[in-house]
């Protein structure tokens, strides 16, 4: 199989790392399935994509995966497109300044950074797994777009997941951050038998829009930091997703191309386990809202 043959899904393809994600793979010879919320810059990428994509196919398709209706329904969108996936690149996220419930009754920070990118990978796990028996073992892959903040809080809030008694904007992303780490551990564990790799990779502090909505405090702090440029904040996603070395282990949090210590809860497979189980649920019920 040649990486033409190749099908990469990006979330959060329209802007920042994503779309530099989409760039370097179509750039290889995937094609590319992209999920963007914004219509008007999902249009936009795609034509950019394509003038840099070669003979790449390339194809933008909209979502907020903070709704999990629209999670299943992308989900569903690709399965029409295609009946196998090569690399799943779960690079969607985002701050809030506040608590704010979806349509659906979920927290929307812990939604669209930790509940849909699970749901939709669960939905894409038969075509995952069809490409993987085709492929050469380890390079079929997920690669979850997590963060150092997932190091910054001692646990998840068993008893509130959500935090809806005592909301904290700051520490519901590291929350939602921590639980993208501890599901690519748990994917390595169920999708050893498949050869599918799962990782989770720490970007960096990049120049993005995705704290435009954060407090004022934490756009001020991040004013202060030497913000990386979108493209190199996608060099250790992109590696992640196609080089040998992260094809022959599986279940890793990596930075700058080089394995990082997670987060001490990552480890605990009772945690991992529990917040599969806890995810399932508030999928479930989320879903049963909207039928």
């Amino acid at each position: 199989m040649t990486e033409s043959d190749r099908i990469a899904v990006i979330t959060g393809a329209s802007s920042g790392i994503g779309k530099e994600v989409a760039r370097s793979l179509a750039e290889q010879g995937f094609r590319i399935l992209g999920i963007g919320r914004n219509p008007k810059r999902c249009a936009a990428a795609q034509v950019e994509l394509r003038e840099v994509g070669g003979h790449a196919a390339i194809e933008m398709l909209c979502a907020d995966l903070s709704l999990m209706r629209e999670a299943e329904r992308v989900a569903e969108a690709i399965a029409s497109l295609t009946d196998r996936v090569h690399v799943l690149m779960n690079n969607a996220g985002g701050m809030t300044s506040r608590l704010a419930l979806t349509t659906e009754g979920l927290e929307e920070n812990f939604a669209s950074n930790h509940l849909g990118p699970f749901l939709l990978t669960e939905k894409l796990l038969p075509m995952l797994r069809r490409a993987a028996r085709e492929a050469t073992e380890g390079s079929v892959r997920i690669v979850n777009t997590a963060s150092d903040a997932s190091e910054y809080v001692p646990d998840l809030p068993w008893d509130d997941l959500q935090m809806l008694e005592n909301y904290d904007a700051g520490r519901a992303y590291c929350h939602g951050k921590l639980a993208n780490v501890m599901v690519a551990r748990g994917l390595a564990k169920r999708l050893a038998a498949d050869g599918i790799v799962a990782h989770a990779v720490h970007p960096g502090p990049v120049d993005t829009n995705f704290s435009s909505h954060a407090a004022e405090s934490v756009q001020a702090r991040m004013a202060t930091l030497a913000l990386r440029t979108p493209a190199q904040g996608a060099d250790t996603l992109v590696w992640a997703a196609t080089a040998d070395e992260p094809g022959r282990v599986s279940g890793r949090y990596y930075f700058d191309r080089a394995e990082r210590k997670p987060n001490p809860r990552v480890e605990d497979e009772n945690a991992v386990d529990r917040l599969f189980r806890e995810s399932e649920c508030l999928v479930a019920a989320a879903l049963a809202s909207r039928r």
